[in-house]
């Protein structure tokens, strides 16, 4: 997937938001970070797959491709912070279930907020790709539901979100 359009879009709706909230010029790597650590929790929240304790079933994959989507626009952002950008080869599938991609996931972010580093930010988007693979969701379910929810997010943005 060519990802230089999402690149682009996630560069318009940082600036609106940095003009919207007078960001200009001001470091928020650390919020952004934290905001992608919460949006991988929720998306983990939503599939309900660490939840061995309970028999409720993961949430509609609509609700979980949404939860999804925050993620890539948060980690797009951090990417754009740094000056850096994805370029896409061949995806290695993961044989991981969704709990330890998961974890692969996080520790990935961990590691790129150490060291803000293009392998490591290749890393990070890497493993959110093969967790995006694991729960199902292709390239084109993902840049359409990306585009849908950049729309959402301007709307948010203009009334007060």
């Amino acid at each position: 997937m060519n990802w230089d359009q999402l690149f682009t879009m996630q560069k318009q709706l940082d600036t609106y938001i940095e003009n919207n909230h007078d960001l200009r010029g001001v470091d928020i790597f650390q919020e952004k970070y934290l905001a992608l650590l919460v949006e991988i929790g929720e998306l983990a929240n939503e599939t309900r797959c660490f939840k061995f304790w309970s028999k409720k079933p993961a949430n509609e994959k609509s609700v979980i491709l949404e939860e999804y989507v925050d993620g890539v626009h948060f980690i797009l952002s951090l990417g754009l912070e740094k000056g850096l950008s994805y370029r896409s080869d061949k995806l290695e599938a993961s044989s991981n279930s969704e709990t330890e991609q998961f974890n692969e996931v996080f520790a990935a972010a961990v590691q790129f907020k150490g060291e803000a580093t293009q392998n490591n930010y290749n890393l990070l988007f890497g493993k959110f790709l093969q967790l995006g693979n694991i729960l199902g969701f292709t390239e084109s379910d993902i840049q359409h539901a990306y585009m849908k929810k950049n729309e959402i997010n301007y709307e948010r943005q203009n009334t007060g979100y």
